[in-house]
Parts: C-alpha cells; sequence; structure tokens
C-alpha cells in the first residue's frame, strides 16, 4: 500500500520512537509488569494516541489508517505497548457513537493524553467465545441500575480507570438482545479487580473485575437498553484489522532481526543466509507478514470508505496473529541458540502475540464469521 507524504511522515516518526525507546527496554518492562504509566503519557504527547479522533477532542483529525501506521510501529517496538492506541481508538469510537456529550468531552481527551486507560468488560467465566452469554445482572432502581456480577480475562483489568460493561438488563433467556452497555468512570463504588500470571503482555494487566451493587446512573447506558451488544460490538472490524498490524510489527521486528543474523553470521566459511534452509523459511514467512499485512490494510481501507467489512475483520483477527506468532518462532530457530536464551526478543514476541491467538475472538469464531457472511445461516450450528 502506498501513503500519502503525512501518513510516512508520521510512520517515520513512530518508527523511530519503536526502536530508539520502546525496544531498548522491552523486556525489562514486561518482566516488571504493569503499564508504565510516563511512557503511555508520552506515546499521548507525541500523537499517537487516538490519531483519528478530531482534534477538538485532542486527535490528530486522521484516519483509520494513521491508527494502523501507529499501532504496527509500535508492535515493532513493544507488542504490549502497542494495545494501547488500539485501545484508546476503538474505545473513544465507541463512546463517540454512543455516549452523551458529557462524558465524551470529559474523558475521550484524557485518554487521548494517555491519562486515562478504559477496559472492554465483556467476557465472562461462564461465557467464553459465547459473548452473549452474559450472566452479570443491571438491575433497575429509581433512575439508576445496579450491577452485579463479574468480568474475566479482561485486558487492563488492574489497570483501567474506566470500565466498559455489558450486562443483562432483559431476560436470562433474552440473548444477546437483553444486553446494554455500561460506561463506568474511576471512584465509582462496589467495584474490585485481580489479575492473572499469564505467559505474555503482563503490561496489559489481564484479569477479572469484581462488581458488587455497582450503581450506575441511567444516564451512562451506551446506546439502547438491550441494545447495547448489538451496537457496541460494531466496532471490533476495526480493532481486529489493527491487531493483525500490531501482529505484523512484531513479527516483521524478528523477522529484520533473523535475516540481519543470516547476513552476519557465518558458517562453514560463508554467512548462513546462503544457505537455501536458512533463507528460505526466512522468505516464506516475510511473504505471509506482507499478505497479512496488506489485508489489514485492505480491511481499513473498506471501512473508511464505509462499506462492509465484518468478513475481512474477521480473516485478519484469525491470520495475523496465526502468521506472526509463527515467523516469530522461526526467527527464533534460525538463530538457534542465541535466539532461545529470555534475553532474547524473539521469546517475548512470541509468548505476546499468542495471547492474540485466544484473545478479542478465537480462530475458530473468525472463521464462523467468515462463514456467515458467505453462505448465511447454513453456517449457524445449533
Amino acid at each position: 500500500m502506498l501513503f500519502t507524504e503525512e501518513q510516512q511522515a508520521i510512520r517515520d516518526m513512530a518508527m523511530r520512537f519503536a526502536r530508539e525507546t520502546l525496544q531498548p527496554g522491552y523486556i525489562a518492562r514486561e518482566k516488571h509488569g504493569g503499564l508504565d504509566r510516563d511512557l503511555i503519557r508520552e506515546l499521548g504527547r507525541l500523537g499517537f494516541l487516538g490519531a483519528d479522533l478530531p482534534e477538538n477532542l485532542g486527535g490528530l483529525g486522521t484516519d483509520s489508517i494513521m491508527v494502523g501506521l501507529i499501532a504496527e510501529a509500535m508492535g515493532y517496538g513493544d507488542f504490549s505497548i502497542s494495545q494501547v492506541p488500539v485501545n484508546v481508538s476503538l474505545n473513544a469510537a465507541i463512546l463517540l457513537r454512543h455516549a452523551p456529550r458529557a462524558i465524551v468531552e470529559e474523558w475521550v481527551p484524557q485518554m487521548v493524553r494517555g491519562e486515562k486507560i478504559m477496559s472492554i468488560c465483556l467476557t465472562e467465566p461462564r461465557g467464553g467465545s459465547d459473548a452473549a452469554n452474559i450472566q452479570l445482572r443491571a438491575r433497575k432502581r429509581g433512575s439508576d441500575y445496579v450491577l452485579t456480577g463479574e468480568k474475566t480475562s479482561i485486558t487492563f483489568a488492574t489497570e483501567a480507570d474506566i470500565h466498559l460493561v455489558f450486562a443483562r438488563t432483559g431476560p436470562v433467556d433474552s440473548g444477546a438482545r437483553g444486553i446494554s452497555a455500561f460506561f463506568i468512570p474511576e471512584g465509582v463504588a462496589g467495584i474490585a479487580t485481580t489479575s492473572f500470571d499469564d505467559m505474555g503482555c503482563r503490561q496489559i494487566a489481564r484479569g477479572s473485575v469484581f462488581f458488587e451493587d455497582v450503581v450506575v446512573p441511567a444516564e451512562y447506558m451506551l446506546g439502547d437498553e438491550g441494545g447495547g451488544f448489538s451496537q457496541v460490538m460494531q466496532g471490533f472490524d476495526y480493532s481486529r484489522a489493527l491487531i493483525a498490524l500490531e501482529c505484523c510489527g512484531a513479527a516483521q521486528a524478528s523477522l529484520d532481526e533473523a535475516w540481519d543474523y543470516a547476513r552476519t553470521r557465518e558458517a562453514f566459511g560463508r554467512p548462513v543466509g546462503q544457505f537455501q534452509n536458512v533463507s528460505g523459511p526466512l522468505a516464506d514467512h516475510d511473504t505471509l507478514v506482507t499478505a497479512a499485512r496488506q489485508l489489514a490494510w485492505h480491511t481499513l481501507q473498506l471501512r473508511e470508505a464505509g462499506k462492509d467489512h465484518t468478513a475481512e475483520a474477521a480473516m485478519c483477527k484469525w491470520f495475523g496473529p496465526k502468521v506472526a506468532f509463527d515467523a516469530i518462532h522461526q526467527a527464533l530457530l534460525t538463530e538457534g541458540h542465541y535466539g532461545y536464551v529470555t534475553d532474547s526478543p524473539h521469546q517475548q514476541r512470541m509468548r505476546d502475540v499468542l495471547g492474540l491467538q485466544i484473545g478479542d475472538g478465537t480462530a475458530g469464531v473468525m472463521k464462523q464469521i467468515i462463514a456467515r457472511s458467505r453462505i448465511g445461516r447454513a453456517a449457524v450450528q445449533y
């Protein structure tokens, strides 16, 4: 894909930041766990958060292509950090479409500045991939709603200042039609969090969020009562393309390092890159990563044109993380025992990217979405 002069300038700036600021501390930040809030605010100051948002809210007023460029560059430097610009653009877009103006004007600029982090509380212990199987209840009490229940596998669970919570306002058997979405800012009583001891992406503090008689004003409901699931979930077509680009960024970093190794490492009196069993697999994976990247750009272009891109977004979500994981794995194998040590970035990237083969929709769910787009209800399982 060819980029405009402005897009290329932002991409170059983001890549410099990734190489000079993010890469050197990548493994150390991951071992420490939790977000470096000063670093997140620096992303905000540089314009790397909410680039696609209106200027009056702190954004650059650009498009989703620019967000994709930033996400990929951040993924090149630190995969966990790359999830922050994706989080901001996705969540701010949801608020812009469905939240009252007062909420948008108060909270979105803080998200763009890197001062506040927002989580999406959708998954539950009994639900998993069955996202509409929501048990957390929102009971009407006067002009308020009272939320009780648990969410799990929540990105930024212990780091978030704001929660977007899906809760059941209709009958238990009403499915997706009985689910509403609520905006819950920091400081609301009755919320507790725990974090998981994950094998990767420790900075994003995945964990559980517990709600015990949490009182939320009715005006903090996003969208229509009972319509929150279908209305808000539409935004995930956007994040799925961005996730693929994050993964491509991490994979490209490992491939670049492996290519450099193949050029400089010698065996039997010549660079190992001259052996086809070294260069051939790297060429294969470089090709696949390029294909995943182009699919993501195509999906974002469809979004910018206002065209349906649900199937393409689902393709991005299952294909991008898998291709990236396989490419990083090959880069590690190429470097042999040098790539196997724990201070190698390959092992960290591989564990980080693996999480996106699970979170935000498994490959099986994504392929079911693709099948429905092709053959309709014949693809629905009963």
